[in-house]
């Protein structure tokens, strides 16, 4: 399984490889992230989200509306609709997830309450549930727990493994491996962000596991 060292070599910016390779190892355990493909796709998307496995709360501070338009067109048609939420995290966060994933409208805080913690950034109130469930803690009431690197990596590994992202990982079949990333990353993430960085560290990380 996954030591510390190999983690500082797979993310040499990780300010803590032993703790986390010790939060990591019962979490992949568990969740049966056991072969270097599934290890390998594991660790690249949560080390994307989590920029090496030293953010663990998604950061929702935008000084520019015209970045907000880039990063939710859908939501912002025009930079003079964003403009009420540049420098705004919570009313942001209450806007764009509002209705969605479980949680309330805008005036419910659930978009805040319920924003991305956790290595795989775990959003929104039925996510939240759902690994409070699995993991035996109160999460859906102190949603800061998932903010504790035990339960930040075995959170990141229940929605793994609760959204088939083993089979994808196992997935061999003589096709364009970009797709196969593809649909991980948009299970992971919502969209595409970032896929090509993800798919990249991907193969600078699979060879360091065997």
């Amino acid at each position: 399984m996954l030591t510390a060292a190999q983690l500082a070599k797979i993310f040499p910016a990780c300010k803590t490889p032993d703790v986390w390779a010790q939060a990591l190892k019962p979490a992949m355990e568990r969740y049966e992230i056991n072969t270097s493909n599934r290890m390998a796709a594991f660790l690249a998307q949560t080390g994307y989200e989590s920029s090496q496995f030293n953010r663990l709360v998604e950061n929702l501070n935008y000084s520019t509306a015209k970045r907000l338009v880039w990063v939710w067109p859908k939501r912002f048609p025009t930079e003079q609709y964003a403009l009420p939420y540049v420098n705004n995290p919570q009313k942001l966060a209450n806007f764009v997830y509002a209705g969605r994933l479980g949680n309330g409208n805008a005036a419910s805080g659930d978009g805040f309450r319920y924003r991305g913690r956790g290595l795989i950034q775990l959003t929104g109130r039925s996510n939240y549930q759902s690994a409070a469930k699995a993991m035996g803690i109160d999460c859906l009431n102190d949603p800061d727990m998932l903010l504790q690197a035990p339960y930040a990596a075995l959170s990141a590994a229940h929605f793994w493994y609760a959204n088939g992202l083993n089979a994808k990982a196992d997935d061999d079949t003589p096709d364009d491996d970009l797709e196969d990333f593809r649909e991980i990353t948009r299970v992971v993430n919502g969209g595409y962000t970032g896929v090509n960085d993800r798919l990249a560290l991907f193969n600078q990380i699979e060879p360091l596991l065997a």
